[in-house]
């Protein structure tokens, strides 16, 4: 089938075809899309707020009902073992509840004066945007929440983009809410070739584009959508969510075992591949033998294999591109004398020219490796050995990434003396790797720019409209 015209999905968990699906034939065809996503939007901005969060709720609701139907599925898209799988759809429901319980609050007409006597009001109104283009990532199944539920809520109608490697993912989405009752053409799946997502991006109807993916196709879609204004599409507004080098610090009066065994589930769960895994760990040296020791017990203790088993806690990475990428950066590393930890022996099936990578310890590591300064995004984890909080610090912003960080101690006092100073979107203490609906996610550096979840993600959907009243 030719590539130019037809979508053709491979598993990464023994390279068998999946799904194909054919990409829109003309620009034409994408033209009428978005005329219809358009229309969609002028209908439902005028149905009350109340009615668009119920059938919101109802889409949730339903999509949530098959995650038992749609689980293997999803395994078989991207590899996530199937223990894991129906937590994706708990956590969407959970994430999208919450941002559905804030929407009559984040999207209230704000009354900027209380009883004033001279005849003047002035109200400062959420207004939608219109159509909205959601690009999703293909490693998380619930990142599709984080845009897509204030977007609609806030009466846009949404376009969504998934990648290549789990295109089942919107259009079970797009299923679900529309058997739920939400408005036909208000969410519209479309595969694309890297030529027609420039397109949308470049489309007058496409004021929002959200992105989540790579520095440089972030990048790209920044530079067509700078390049639409100068034709005449007018200014976008764009939401990027990128990559990430996150960081993890471990103080001398904190638990070695407690922080080894979340540090390495922040490290290798969905065997890496996310956005805000753990992937640089700074230790006080007064605790590095201990922590690492543990660390390594915790490695050994996964099942890598075929994520359709139920013993399997590590699958396959999502290709055999990434796969090579992981073990060159692990190779470089050693090669610079770094030490690797977990003998290969203890994942047979870990093979050169697969799919399925060991997971991996290094120690000896340098600033100068790829594995402590580049994006992995694999089950590969560099410890390094730091003196006090001040190397640690230095250490944590040498990066062009700033997505999130962890410090695990038991002295709050020390995490508030270093938290200001660390440039990343979100900073845990004594937890990693995950993302609370109440709380904006948002990166520094190459991370990102501009803000999903939390209340104030519903402004990144909207614009503001002041309304100066005179009576």
């Amino acid at each position: 089938m030719d590539s130019t015209t037809t979508l053709t999905t491979l598993s990464p968990i023994d390279g068998s075809e999946v799904v194909q699906r054919p990409y829109p034939t003309s620009n034409a065809e994408l033209d009428a899309t978005v005329e219809r996503s358009h229309a969609a939007y002028q209908s439902w901005r005028k149905v009350p707020l109340k009615e668009r969060i119920r059938l919101v709720h109802l889409g949730v609701d339903h999509l949530s009902s098959r995650a038992l139907e749609l689980g293997p599925e999803l395994t078989e898209q991207m590899g996530r073992p199937k223990k894991y799988t129906a937590a994706e759809f708990a956590t969407f429901k959970d994430r999208a509840s919450w941002l559905l319980g804030q929407a009559e609050k984040a999207l209230a007409d704000e009354n900027v004066d209380a009883g004033r006597p001279d005849g003047f009001n002035r109200i400062i109104r959420r207004a939608p945007v219109g159509v909205c283009l959601l690009v999703g990532a293909w490693n998380v199944h619930m990142i599709q929440v984080n845009a897509l539920i204030p977007a609609l809520v806030a009466g846009n109608s949404v376009i969504l983009k998934p990648s290549p490697q789990t295109p089942l993912v919107a259009e079970r989405i797009q299923e679900s809410f529309e058997a739920a009752g939400l408005p036909q053409d208000l969410i519209q799946t479309l595969h694309l070739t890297p030529p027609q997502m420039d397109y949308l991006v470049s489309h007058p109807l496409i004021p929002f584009i959200s992105f989540t993916g790579s520095v440089a196709n972030g990048k790209r879609v920044e530079k067509t959508a700078a390049l639409a204004a100068e034709n005449g599409a007018g200014f976008k507004m764009i939401g990027l969510e990128l990559g990430g080098k996150d960081a993890a610090y471990v103080r001398e009066d904190c638990d070695p075992a407690y922080a080894a065994e979340n540090v390495v589930d922040g490290a290798m769960f969905n065997s890496g591949q996310s956005c805000c895994a753990v992937e640089r760990v700074y230790v006080h040296e007064s605790i590095y033998d201990k922590f690492v020791e543990e660390v390594v017990k915790v490695v050994k203790g996964y099942k890598l294999g075929d994520p359709r088993q139920d013993d399997t806690t590590l699958g396959p990475v999502i290709s055999l591109r990434s796969a090579a990428t992981i073990r060159e950066h692990v190779s470089e590393a050693v090669s610079k004398g770094a030490r690797a930890l977990i003998p290969e022996s203890h994942f047979p099936e870990a093979k050169e020219g697969t799919t399925y990578v060991a997971p991996q310890v290094l120690v000896d590591v340098d600033p100068s490796m790829k594995v402590m300064s580049e994006e992995t995004f694999g089950p590969v984890v560099g410890i390094m050995k730091v003196k006090d909080d001040a190397e640690a610090l230095r250490l944590i912003n040498d990066s062009p990434f700033g997505l999130t960080c962890s410090i695990w101690t038991k002295d709050r006092s020390a995490y508030d003396s270093l938290v200001d100073d660390i440039d990343a979107g979100t900073v845990y203490l004594n937890r990693c790797d995950y993302l609370d609906p109440a709380l904006p996610w948002t990166g520094f550096k190459y991370s990102g720019r501009g803000i999903s979840l939390s209340r104030y993600g519903y402004d990144a959907v909207t614009k503001a409209k002041s309304l100066h009243v005179r009576l």
